[in-house]
């Protein structure tokens, strides 16, 4: 064995598969840095709630023995330490949801289907992540467990509600995690913390063994420091699932032989909306994607305010529904940043929820109508780079608007309407923090979103580091 797995883990995945499955490493020595690293920083970012190192061990163990048999060396995520949002069941845990109501309910009797496929694919879990209570949040500022602190800068928030995802990942702590994204809770973190996000199309990957939030908008997917990473984690995720109503049964489509060439894709700006809702920082690393890409043609989106409203009705109404009965038991056991907003969404009026519907449906149908023009469309992923911890309010667009609400500006429309999107991070629009921008295809185009953020990535344009210790 000649490979350092500290090093190995701070660098791509699929490299650390490829020493392992050389054998110039282990998996267990790979999970040993990976236990070492997690101690080393966890205390001063945060983002896990839960660690499964003695089953770490075991399955390592295992893939190393198998490994010299030759029965594991085609896996592609051999090895890897991964580790997932804590609403994700993990057999023999809690699934917390970033909850206090949820620590007396029974372990999980199983894996989430998604942490089974990536386990089949050869990675390795090690512990579950920090998060917005119940999903509702966009800073993962939590109550029950305390705050998430970006690695960049802890004195500022990772985002949400996957702030734990996201986090771990730039924190060099694990090179894959998976979260949530409902409003944008995988888009966000993955902005505010510097790393690659994929929200794949609604309906893309089963959320069976998950914790829903809003059923009709909750879409699953990974962070990662490289892009590559990212598709061979959304290949190995595929496939229909009976077990989740809302997983369409598509073919596999992978994504990771799309990673070449971008030449022919028609690549366009989101204006009004996305621009006008932007600070400096953020509009200046659209603009350098944009520029790298030679994207000149600016899209517009009609109503896309009345859209991000219309996300905000539905969620709100589904959330509360889902809680309904801890609300009326136990209402002071909410955290402070949801109890208000769930106890309104139990109050809304059913012709509010009804006109939601319609807008959104309307929404669909007109963006829908834009992709005949272009392939792939770009966005700013959050209005700003990442405020500091407790921060109340922003100043956008000449208005005083709450801070945590307003770190899905950007996100909330395009969820409304489940479309695929990659978040690449972009250093340099900010003095010291990355801000992420949003590549936008129409759904069941992951390989576009992907092939797009990979001639970036593979351009400098953007990239993940890993945060210094």
């Amino acid at each position: 064995m000649t490979s350092d797995p500290v090093a190995l883990l701070q660098g791509p995945a699929h490299m650390l598969a490829a020493a392992v499955r050389r054998r110039e490493t282990s998996a267990l020595a790979v999970v040993n840095a990976a236990a070492e690293r997690i101690d080393a920083t966890d205390s001063r970012v945060n983002a896990f709630t839960a660690r499964t190192l003695d089953r770490a061990r075991s399955k390592a163990s295992a893939l190393d023995a198998a490994l010299a048999d030759g029965a594991t060396a085609a896996l592609p995520l051999l090895g890897v330490p991964f580790a997932v949002k804590n609403l994700f069941d993990i057999e023999g845990l809690v699934t917390l949801a970033g909850s206090k109501i949820e620590r007396g309910r029974p372990p999980a009797a199983r894996d989430a289907a998604l942490l089974q496929r990536l386990e089949a694919a050869g990675a390795v879990l090690v512990g579950a992540l920090n998060m917005d209570e119940y999903a509702y949040g966009f800073t993962t500022e939590n109550t029950h467990y305390g705050p998430t602190h970006n690695p960049h800068d802890v004195s500022r928030v990772a985002g949400g509600s996957s702030g734990g995802s996201a986090a771990a990942v730039a924190a060099g702590q694990v090179p894959l995690t998976l979260g949530s994204d409902t409003n944008g809770s995988i888009r966000v973190p993955a902005s505010l913390c510097g790393v690659f996000g994929l929200k794949p199309t609604f309906g893309r990957l089963p959320r069976s063994g998950s914790h829903l939030f809003a059923a009709s908008l909750d879409h699953l997917g990974p962070f990662a420091r490289s892009v590559r990473d990212l598709a061979l984690a959304y290949d190995a995720m595929q496939g229909a699932d009976h077990t989740d109503p809302a997983c369409v049964p598509r073919p596999v489509e992978p994504a990771l032989p799309h990673l070449g060439s971008i030449a022919g894709l028609r690549i366009g700006v989101l204006g009004g909306w996305f621009r006008e809702m932007a600070m400096p920082e953020a509009l200046a690393a659209v603009d350098t994607v944009a520029a790298a890409l030679g994207a000149t043609r600016t899209i517009e989106w009609p109503e896309v305010a009345r859209a991000r409203a219309a996300a905000f009705l539905i969620t709100n109404a589904e959330g509360a529904n889902l809680h309904l009965a801890d609300l009326k038991t136990r209402v002071m056991d909410f955290e402070p940043l949801s109890r208000e907003r769930f106890l309104a969404g139990a109050l809304l009026p059913a012709t509010w929820v009804v006109q939601a519907q319609r807008v959104r449906r309307w929404f669909a149908q007109r963006v829908a109508e834009s992709f005949a023009d272009v392939d792939a469309v770009l966005a700013p992923a959050t209005p700003c780079a990442a405020p500091p911890i407790g921060t109340e309010w922003l100043q956008i667009a000449g208005q005083r608007l709450p801070a945590r609400a307003s770190m899905g500006l950007l996100t909330q429309p395009v969820s409304c309407i489940g479309l695929p999107v990659c978040t690449v991070p972009v250093w340099g629009a900010h003095p010291n923090l990355p801000v992420g921008v949003q590549i936008v295809a129409a759904p069941w185009c992951e390989d576009r979103v992907l092939a797009v953020a990979a001639a970036l990535e593979a351009a400098g344009v953007v990239k993940a580091p890993v945060a210094a210790p």
